[in-house]
């Protein structure tokens, strides 16, 4: 009596969130699937939720739905869970895309598998334990931040850069991940004969707040550039440093290879004063156009650089045409080959995926870069 006064819930809340939706002039007709995303609000992760926009856009709304899990994530799981399990509750649900894979997803997962086994399941930039979503999940995907060690320094020398200046805190530093990365780096430069330095800087949680860390790295980039040369390369493992390290970099005529989260969106606009209208939200060519209009006015061509497209759109945009492919039979659960040749097309370039250790279908990438003003 319970199973089905909950499955009763869940049809009435399909048909609430689905069951009256409005046709939009990219609607596709005579489609008889659907693929399901699941998003953050744009205050929580605005580059999944226009990638995921955009794909309705291009589809319409008959084919992939969109829907959003709390701001608060880490306090509503249960809501997650729910508005996840929802989406299952319609039978023409072919694939569910979760981007970012925020706690809940892999329980939400294990309970839609309890009574479809049918549906496709891509999570991106899982929170959870590895190994946990992973077993859950047909196919997870992150960016490969110990391969970033090896490619950073790579695109930096290519850059120009005899000096590789890493700024973080004690705080990041003990996260295994992110000191794994930092000796990478150090190993990398010590390979190509670029000097490695590590500075301390303040850490953003701390007394100065963001504020103190931002005025930190804007006052320290000089006067490293004094001491090493223009020829350096600024990195930070903190978001909220990208902006004035950009804009240090920059005026002082160094070089920035990549931001901690590579993106077209992040920080840049911000650090060269680009403002975006709304319509072109989504535009990534826009914003590469922007930048580099700007980069080349500033005397950067050639010294700044990004992936070509945000690496959370990119698992968006390539997670979706796979999940389109195999509502139409024409790839099974774990094509991996086929997942690779969309996640390149996706992210405009070669990418390079290798699985997690001991995960094989937990896929780690890193994408192509754009270096802006380069001839």
């Amino acid at each position: 009596m319970k199973k089905a006064l909950v499955l009763l819930l869940l049809v009435g809340l399909a048909f609430g969130l689905f069951g009256c939706g409005t046709k939009t002039p990219g609607d596709s007709e005579g489609v008889d699937f659907k693929i399901g995303i699941v998003t953050g609000t744009v205050s929580q992760g605005e580059e999944e939720f226009r990638a995921a926009q955009e794909l309705v856009k291009k589809y319409g709304s008959d084919m992939i739905v969109h829907i959003t899990y709390p701001d608060k994530f880490m306090d509503e799981q249960e809501t997650t869970i729910a508005n996840i399990v929802g989406l299952a509750a319609d039978p023409k649900i072919k694939a569910i895309i979760i981007n970012q894979g925020v706690p809940g997803s892999a329980a939400a997962i294990k309970q839609i598998k309890e009574t479809r086994d049918d549906i496709l399941f891509i999570v991106g930039v899982p929170h959870e334990d590895p190994a946990m979503i992973a077993a859950e999940a047909d196919i997870c995907i992150n960016t490969d931040d110990l391969k970033r060690g090896e490619t950073i320094v790579a695109l930096a020398e290519q850059l120009g850069a005899k000096t590789f200046i890493h700024y973080s805190f004690p705080r990041h530093m003990a996260m295994e991940l992110l000191a794994q990365r930092r000796d990478i780096f150090r190993e990398e430069c010590e390979k190509r004969g670029i000097q490695f330095v590590e500075v301390e800087a303040p850490d953003p949680t701390g007394d100065a707040g963001v504020t103190g860390a931002q005025q930190f790295i804007l006052e320290d980039v000089p006067r490293q550039i004094e001491k090493y040369g223009k020829d350096t390369n600024f990195f930070s493992t903190n978001c909220a440093m990208q902006e004035p390290l950009i804009k240090s970099a920059l005026e002082g005529g160094a070089i920035f290879a990549e931001q901690c989260c590579p993106s077209p969106y992040h920080a840049y606009p911000g650090a060269l004063g680009i403002e975006i209208p709304e319509e072109k939200a989504g535009d990534v060519d826009y914003i590469l156009e922007q930048i580099t209009a700007k980069i080349v006015e500033k005397g950067g061509a050639g010294r700044f650089a990004t992936w070509k497209v945000p690496a959370n759109m990119a698992m968006i945009y390539g997670s979706a045409e796979y999940a389109i492919l195999y509502a139409k039979g024409e790839v099974g659960k774990q094509d991996f080959n086929k997942f690779q040749e969309l996640m390149g097309v996706a992210a405009k370039g070669d990418v390079i995926l290798s699985p997690l250790e001991g995960s094989p279908n937990f896929l780690m990438f890193v994408g192509e870069s754009i270096i802006f003003g380069a001839e």
